[in-house]
């Protein structure tokens, strides 16, 4: 049935979601073809519209709209201080705990052999870059408690080892095998607040 097809297309583009099984799925899907015209519409136009307008932001790799992001380009922000973070997401999530008020640098992932992703895959050139430019003094390392990000704080923290940097890694405040986007302020805030020397 082409009915069939079409609600199985759609079923199958909302499972390629991160996080989306197979029941999330048909429910949104589901919830989609119930909803008035003008929900679905408006949807598909953010989508369309962020993934038009957004692109990464050349100093740091976060995203933006603009020459520079948010973040960058605020002149009322510690820019002596730089937070290594995964991804883009990373950003939103430390940024919703208000405590930090520095700057940011997206590597675009983690080393994963398996993956065949290595160390020119990441921005951590451009991070070398930004650091001989002589305006960071702390770098704070804030991958995810994972295998891959604790192995990628590792090579980034012995790259910058005599980069004349303080560099510091976030505290445990977070569980193994998490990711950031899913902690909450608090646990974030005592994060920051307990990062240590690398």
């Amino acid at each position: 049935m082409t009915m069939r097809k079409s609600l199985d297309r759609l079923i199958n583009a909302l499972v390629g979601l991160p996080g989306i099984g197979r029941k999330t799925a048909q429910r949104i899907a589901l919830y989609l073809l119930r909803s008035r015209d003008d929900v679905a519409r408006e949807l598909v136009q953010a989508v369309t519209e962020a993934h038009e307008r957004l692109r990464a932001c050349p100093r740091c790799f976060s995203l933006t709209e603009d020459e520079l992001c948010d973040v960058c380009s605020d002149t009322g922000r510690d820019h002596s201080l730089t937070c290594v973070v995964e991804e883009p997401g990373d950003v939103l999530t430390l940024e919703q705990s208000g405590r930090y008020r520095g700057t940011y640098h997206v590597l675009g992932g983690v080393l994963s052999p398996v993956d065949n992703v290595g160390p020119d895959d990441l921005h951590i050139r451009e991070l070398l870059e930004r650091i001989a430019k002589g305006d960071i003094a702390e770098v704070i390392i804030a991958t995810n408690p994972t295998t891959e990000g604790e192995a990628t704080a590792v090579y980034v923290g012995r790259q910058l080892k005599d980069a004349g940097v303080t560099v510091t890694r976030i505290a445990r405040g977070l569980p193994v095998g998490s990711d950031l986007e899913l902690a909450d302020t608090e646990t974030i805030s005592r994060a920051f607040e307990g990062r240590k020397e690398l």
